[in-house]
Protein backbone atom coordinates (compact mmCIF):
# COMPACT_ATOMS: atom_id res chain seq x y z
CA UNK A 1 0.00 0.00 0.00
CA UNK A 2 1.26 3.47 -0.86
CA UNK A 3 2.95 5.23 2.57
CA UNK A 4 3.80 2.04 3.46
CA UNK A 5 7.53 1.15 3.53
CA UNK A 6 8.45 -2.47 1.64
CA UNK A 7 10.31 -4.36 4.04
CA UNK A 8 13.11 -7.00 1.61
CA UNK A 9 13.30 -10.54 3.27
CA UNK A 10 16.61 -11.77 3.91
CA UNK A 11 18.45 -14.37 1.58
CA UNK A 12 17.58 -17.28 2.27
CA UNK A 13 20.77 -19.67 0.99
CA UNK A 14 21.76 -22.51 3.85
CA UNK A 15 25.41 -21.32 5.18
CA UNK A 16 25.16 -25.19 6.42
CA UNK A 17 24.80 -26.97 2.99
CA UNK A 18 26.41 -24.13 1.30
CA UNK A 19 30.20 -24.30 3.23
CA UNK A 20 30.01 -27.64 3.94
CA UNK A 21 29.56 -28.19 -0.04
CA UNK A 22 32.50 -25.65 -0.62
CA UNK A 23 34.63 -27.85 2.35
CA UNK A 24 33.86 -31.49 0.86
CA UNK A 25 34.86 -30.01 -2.51
CA UNK A 26 38.33 -27.90 -1.63
CA UNK A 27 39.20 -31.29 -0.20
CA UNK A 28 38.68 -33.10 -3.57
CA UNK A 29 40.00 -30.48 -5.09
CA UNK A 30 43.47 -30.73 -2.89
CA UNK A 31 43.14 -34.35 -3.25
CA UNK A 32 42.93 -34.18 -7.12
CA UNK A 33 45.46 -31.59 -7.86
CA UNK A 34 47.81 -33.56 -5.76
CA UNK A 35 47.24 -37.03 -7.93
CA UNK A 36 47.54 -34.87 -10.78
CA UNK A 37 51.02 -32.99 -9.55
CA UNK A 38 52.36 -37.01 -8.58
CA UNK A 39 50.91 -38.17 -12.44
CA UNK A 40 52.59 -35.10 -14.52
CA UNK A 41 56.20 -35.94 -11.96
CA UNK A 42 56.42 -39.23 -12.37
CA UNK A 43 55.51 -38.68 -16.67
CA UNK A 44 58.77 -36.24 -16.42
CA UNK A 45 60.95 -38.44 -14.69
CA UNK A 46 60.23 -40.93 -17.35
CA UNK A 47 60.79 -38.17 -19.81
CA UNK A 48 57.07 -38.56 -21.17
CA UNK A 49 56.38 -34.60 -21.17
CA UNK A 50 59.76 -34.47 -23.82
CA UNK A 51 58.60 -36.81 -25.73
CA UNK A 52 54.64 -37.58 -25.82
CA UNK A 53 55.19 -40.53 -28.56
CA UNK A 54 56.09 -42.69 -25.87
CA UNK A 55 52.31 -42.26 -24.43
CA UNK A 56 51.63 -44.79 -27.56
CA UNK A 57 54.53 -46.90 -27.30
CA UNK A 58 53.68 -48.59 -23.95
CA UNK A 59 52.13 -51.88 -24.98
CA UNK A 60 50.61 -52.76 -21.65
CA UNK A 61 49.11 -49.80 -19.47
CA UNK A 62 50.56 -46.95 -18.10
CA UNK A 63 50.02 -46.87 -14.16
CA UNK A 64 50.60 -43.28 -14.31
CA UNK A 65 47.53 -42.49 -16.12
CA UNK A 66 45.38 -43.71 -13.18
CA UNK A 67 46.78 -40.51 -11.37
CA UNK A 68 46.67 -38.05 -14.45
CA UNK A 69 43.03 -38.86 -15.13
CA UNK A 70 41.67 -39.43 -12.00
CA UNK A 71 43.64 -36.29 -10.99
CA UNK A 72 42.00 -34.34 -13.42
CA UNK A 73 38.43 -35.82 -12.92
CA UNK A 74 38.88 -34.56 -9.19
CA UNK A 75 40.69 -31.46 -9.91
CA UNK A 76 37.46 -30.29 -12.00
CA UNK A 77 34.89 -31.60 -10.02
CA UNK A 78 36.28 -29.96 -7.04
CA UNK A 79 36.64 -26.42 -8.23
CA UNK A 80 33.25 -26.54 -9.76
CA UNK A 81 31.43 -27.64 -6.40
CA UNK A 82 33.92 -24.92 -4.41
CA UNK A 83 34.07 -21.95 -6.41
CA UNK A 84 30.27 -22.51 -7.67
CA UNK A 85 29.45 -22.89 -3.56
CA UNK A 86 31.46 -20.20 -2.84
CA UNK A 87 30.73 -17.67 -5.33
CA UNK A 88 26.83 -19.01 -5.48
CA UNK A 89 27.51 -19.38 -9.40
CA UNK A 90 24.54 -21.80 -10.59
CA UNK A 91 26.77 -22.79 -13.89
CA UNK A 92 29.49 -24.45 -12.36
CA UNK A 93 27.17 -25.39 -9.76
CA UNK A 94 25.07 -27.40 -12.40
CA UNK A 95 27.98 -28.37 -14.50
CA UNK A 96 29.05 -29.97 -11.04
CA UNK A 97 25.93 -32.07 -10.16
CA UNK A 98 25.90 -33.17 -14.36
CA UNK A 99 29.57 -34.27 -13.95
CA UNK A 100 29.12 -35.99 -10.96
CA UNK A 101 25.34 -37.81 -12.43
CA UNK A 102 27.36 -38.49 -15.32
CA UNK A 103 29.53 -41.09 -13.78
CA UNK A 104 27.40 -42.11 -11.16
CA UNK A 105 25.79 -43.63 -13.76
CA UNK A 106 29.14 -44.73 -15.63
CA UNK A 107 29.61 -47.25 -12.39
CA UNK A 108 26.17 -48.19 -12.47
CA UNK A 109 26.41 -48.61 -16.21
CA UNK A 110 29.91 -50.72 -15.61
CA UNK A 111 28.75 -53.09 -12.49
CA UNK A 112 25.31 -53.73 -14.52
CA UNK A 113 27.24 -54.84 -17.02
CA UNK A 114 29.79 -56.76 -15.43
CA UNK A 115 27.39 -58.54 -13.70
CA UNK A 116 25.59 -59.49 -16.90
CA UNK A 117 28.46 -60.41 -18.78
CA UNK A 118 30.53 -62.17 -16.61
CA UNK A 119 32.39 -64.54 -18.95
CA UNK A 120 32.99 -61.38 -21.61
CA UNK A 121 34.76 -59.96 -19.12
CA UNK A 122 36.69 -62.49 -17.62
CA UNK A 123 38.00 -63.00 -21.29
CA UNK A 124 38.93 -59.21 -21.37
CA UNK A 125 40.37 -59.30 -18.07
CA UNK A 126 42.86 -62.33 -19.31
CA UNK A 127 43.31 -60.41 -22.50
CA UNK A 128 44.46 -57.05 -20.66
CA UNK A 129 46.56 -59.08 -18.03
CA UNK A 130 48.43 -61.18 -21.47
CA UNK A 131 48.73 -57.46 -22.78
CA UNK A 132 50.52 -56.14 -19.54
CA UNK A 133 52.86 -59.10 -19.44
CA UNK A 134 54.39 -58.60 -22.50
CA UNK A 135 55.38 -54.90 -21.89
CA UNK A 136 56.13 -56.22 -17.89
CA UNK A 137 60.14 -54.97 -18.79
CA UNK A 138 58.89 -51.72 -20.63
CA UNK A 139 58.00 -49.55 -17.65
CA UNK A 140 58.49 -49.55 -14.52
CA UNK A 141 55.71 -48.39 -13.18
CA UNK A 142 53.83 -51.10 -14.89
CA UNK A 143 56.36 -53.83 -13.75
CA UNK A 144 56.07 -52.64 -9.91
CA UNK A 145 52.08 -52.68 -10.46
CA UNK A 146 52.06 -56.35 -11.84
CA UNK A 147 54.40 -57.63 -8.95
CA UNK A 148 52.66 -55.90 -6.67
CA UNK A 149 49.49 -57.88 -7.97
CA UNK A 150 50.97 -61.24 -7.96
CA UNK A 151 52.20 -60.55 -4.43
CA UNK A 152 49.15 -59.21 -3.06
CA UNK A 153 46.83 -62.20 -4.51
CA UNK A 154 49.64 -64.67 -4.32
CA UNK A 155 49.46 -65.87 -8.58
CA UNK A 156 51.23 -65.70 -11.64
CA UNK A 157 50.08 -64.77 -14.77
CA UNK A 158 46.88 -64.48 -16.58
CA UNK A 159 45.63 -67.98 -16.19
CA UNK A 160 49.09 -69.59 -14.70
CA UNK A 161 52.89 -69.31 -15.16
CA UNK A 162 53.13 -69.74 -19.04
CA UNK A 163 51.44 -66.87 -19.69
CA UNK A 164 55.16 -65.11 -19.55
CA UNK A 165 55.65 -66.81 -22.66
CA UNK A 166 54.12 -64.33 -24.12
CA UNK A 167 57.51 -62.04 -22.68
CA UNK A 168 60.29 -61.96 -24.73
CA UNK A 169 62.50 -62.13 -21.85
CA UNK A 170 60.88 -64.92 -20.24
CA UNK A 171 59.82 -67.30 -23.26
CA UNK A 172 61.41 -70.88 -23.78
CA UNK A 173 62.27 -70.20 -26.96
CA UNK A 174 65.68 -71.68 -28.44
CA UNK A 175 66.68 -68.10 -29.82
CA UNK A 176 65.79 -66.55 -26.63
CA UNK A 177 69.08 -65.27 -25.27
CA UNK A 178 68.13 -63.40 -21.64
CA UNK A 179 68.99 -64.74 -18.72
CA UNK A 180 65.44 -64.81 -17.63
CA UNK A 181 64.65 -67.55 -20.04
CA UNK A 182 62.03 -69.82 -19.32
CA UNK A 183 61.80 -68.34 -15.93
CA UNK A 184 58.81 -65.91 -14.29
CA UNK A 185 58.93 -63.13 -12.49
CA UNK A 186 60.24 -62.98 -8.72
CA UNK A 187 56.79 -61.94 -7.94
CA UNK A 188 55.65 -65.59 -8.49
CA UNK A 189 57.40 -67.05 -6.10
CA UNK A 190 56.46 -68.47 -3.23
CA UNK A 191 58.03 -67.02 -0.63
CA UNK A 192 59.86 -68.52 2.42
CA UNK A 193 59.31 -66.66 5.40
CA UNK A 194 62.54 -67.24 6.88
CA UNK A 195 64.24 -65.27 4.32
CA UNK A 196 64.87 -61.33 4.91
CA UNK A 197 66.30 -60.59 1.77
CA UNK A 198 64.21 -61.22 -1.23
CA UNK A 199 65.53 -63.32 -3.55
CA UNK A 200 64.90 -61.22 -7.05
CA UNK A 201 66.44 -64.50 -9.17
CA UNK A 202 64.29 -67.00 -7.70
CA UNK A 203 62.22 -67.34 -10.67
CA UNK A 204 65.36 -68.11 -13.27
CA UNK A 205 64.24 -71.25 -15.25
CA UNK A 206 61.93 -72.50 -12.69
CA UNK A 207 59.76 -73.49 -15.50
CA UNK A 208 62.40 -75.39 -17.25
CA UNK A 209 63.69 -76.94 -14.11
CA UNK A 210 59.33 -77.99 -13.65
CA UNK A 211 59.10 -79.59 -17.03
CA UNK A 212 62.37 -81.75 -16.08
CA UNK A 213 60.36 -82.80 -13.24
CA UNK A 214 63.50 -80.98 -10.64
CA UNK A 215 60.96 -79.02 -8.80
CA UNK A 216 58.07 -79.55 -7.12
CA UNK A 217 55.61 -76.76 -8.44
CA UNK A 218 53.56 -75.91 -6.31
CA UNK A 219 55.91 -75.46 -3.26
CA UNK A 220 58.12 -73.27 -5.19
CA UNK A 221 56.01 -70.79 -7.97
CA UNK A 222 52.26 -69.86 -7.73
CA UNK A 223 50.29 -71.91 -10.01
CA UNK A 224 47.24 -70.49 -10.26
CA UNK A 225 46.08 -67.39 -12.61
CA UNK A 226 45.75 -63.95 -11.21
CA UNK A 227 42.06 -63.47 -13.75
CA UNK A 228 40.56 -67.01 -10.97
CA UNK A 229 42.76 -65.40 -7.94
CA UNK A 230 40.65 -61.87 -8.40
CA UNK A 231 37.53 -63.73 -8.91
CA UNK A 232 38.08 -65.85 -5.80
CA UNK A 233 39.41 -62.26 -3.57
CA UNK A 234 35.86 -60.88 -4.51
CA UNK A 235 33.66 -63.06 -3.66
CA UNK A 236 35.40 -63.74 -0.19
CA UNK A 237 35.02 -59.96 0.36
CA UNK A 238 32.12 -59.46 -1.37
CA UNK A 239 30.52 -57.57 1.73
CA UNK A 240 33.49 -54.83 2.31
CA UNK A 241 33.62 -54.38 -1.78
CA UNK A 242 29.72 -53.53 -2.20
CA UNK A 243 29.63 -51.50 0.87
CA UNK A 244 32.58 -49.42 -0.50
CA UNK A 245 30.56 -49.28 -4.11
CA UNK A 246 27.51 -48.06 -2.11
CA UNK A 247 29.46 -45.59 0.02
CA UNK A 248 30.75 -44.10 -2.69
CA UNK A 249 27.66 -43.89 -4.50
CA UNK A 250 25.64 -42.29 -1.77
CA UNK A 251 28.50 -39.79 -1.43
CA UNK A 252 27.87 -38.92 -4.85
CA UNK A 253 23.95 -38.52 -4.40
CA UNK A 254 24.91 -36.43 -1.30
CA UNK A 255 27.03 -34.15 -3.42
CA UNK A 256 24.77 -33.50 -6.53
CA UNK A 257 21.40 -33.24 -3.98
CA UNK A 258 23.61 -30.88 -1.96
CA UNK A 259 24.07 -28.69 -5.17
CA UNK A 260 20.51 -29.20 -6.38
CA UNK A 261 19.38 -27.94 -2.85
CA UNK A 262 21.97 -24.88 -3.48
CA UNK A 263 20.67 -23.88 -7.27
CA UNK A 264 16.96 -24.23 -5.47
CA UNK A 265 17.95 -21.44 -2.92
CA UNK A 266 19.78 -19.11 -5.32
CA UNK A 267 17.49 -19.13 -7.15
CA UNK A 268 14.50 -18.78 -4.77
CA UNK A 269 16.72 -15.57 -3.40
CA UNK A 270 16.73 -13.94 -7.48
CA UNK A 271 13.27 -14.18 -7.78
CA UNK A 272 12.25 -12.48 -4.38
CA UNK A 273 14.81 -10.12 -5.33
CA UNK A 274 12.89 -9.66 -8.84
CA UNK A 275 9.85 -9.39 -7.23
CA UNK A 276 10.93 -6.98 -4.15
CA UNK A 277 12.22 -4.46 -7.45
CA UNK A 278 9.07 -4.63 -9.47
CA UNK A 279 7.37 -4.13 -5.99
CA UNK A 280 9.60 -0.84 -5.30
CA UNK A 281 9.36 0.31 -9.25
CA UNK A 282 5.24 -0.23 -8.68
CA UNK A 283 4.81 1.59 -5.39
CA UNK A 284 7.60 4.17 -5.64
CA UNK A 285 7.79 5.30 -8.92
CA UNK A 286 4.67 5.20 -10.86
CA UNK A 287 2.37 7.48 -9.54
CA UNK A 288 -1.34 6.97 -10.36
CA UNK A 289 -3.63 9.67 -11.84
CA UNK A 290 -5.54 10.14 -9.02
CA UNK A 291 -2.44 10.41 -7.20
CA UNK A 292 -1.04 12.88 -9.85
CA UNK A 293 -4.03 15.09 -9.42
CA UNK A 294 -4.38 15.38 -5.57
CA UNK A 295 -0.46 16.65 -5.80
CA UNK A 296 -0.87 18.38 -8.50
CA UNK A 297 -2.84 21.67 -6.67
CA UNK A 298 -6.51 22.57 -7.13
CA UNK A 299 -5.59 24.83 -9.80
CA UNK A 300 -4.50 21.89 -12.22
CA UNK A 301 -7.19 19.72 -11.13
CA UNK A 302 -9.50 20.17 -14.06
CA UNK A 303 -7.13 18.64 -16.57
CA UNK A 304 -3.79 17.74 -16.60
CA UNK A 305 -1.96 18.48 -19.38
CA UNK A 306 -4.00 21.32 -20.59
CA UNK A 307 -2.66 23.89 -22.30
CA UNK A 308 -0.28 26.17 -19.94
CA UNK A 309 -0.38 23.85 -17.35
CA UNK A 310 3.20 22.63 -16.12
CA UNK A 311 3.02 18.99 -15.30
CA UNK A 312 3.76 18.30 -11.83
CA UNK A 313 7.13 18.07 -10.32
CA UNK A 314 8.78 14.65 -9.46
CA UNK A 315 9.93 16.05 -6.56
CA UNK A 316 5.97 16.18 -5.21
CA UNK A 317 6.68 12.23 -5.06
CA UNK A 318 9.35 12.09 -3.48
CA UNK A 319 9.19 13.97 0.29
CA UNK A 320 9.00 17.97 -0.65
CA UNK A 321 5.42 18.58 0.44
CA UNK A 322 4.26 15.81 -1.78
CA UNK A 323 2.08 12.47 -1.62
CA UNK A 324 5.13 10.30 -0.39
CA UNK A 325 7.78 10.72 1.82
CA UNK A 326 10.98 10.00 1.29
CA UNK A 327 12.07 6.63 0.71
CA UNK A 328 14.24 4.70 3.69
CA UNK A 329 16.98 2.29 2.72
CA UNK A 330 17.81 0.77 6.26
CA UNK A 331 15.50 -2.22 5.49
CA UNK A 332 16.88 -2.98 2.42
Amino acid sequence: MPGKHQHFQEPEVGCCGKYFLFGFNIVFWVLGALFLAIGLWAWGEKGVLSNISALTDLGGLDPVWLFVVVGGVMSVLGFAGCIGALRENTFLLKFFSVFLGLIFFLELATGILAFVFKDWIRDQLNLFINNNVKAYRDDIDLQNLIDFAQEYWSCCGARGPNDWNLNIYFNCTDLNPSRERCGVPFSCCVRDPAEDVLNTQCGYDVRLKLVRGELEQQGFIHTKGCVGQFEKWLQDNLIVVAGVFVGIALLQIFGICLAQNLVSDIKAVKANWSKWNDDFENHWLTPTVSEVLSTAGPQQNSVIGAPGLAPPSRHAFFGLGGLYPEPTFKNW
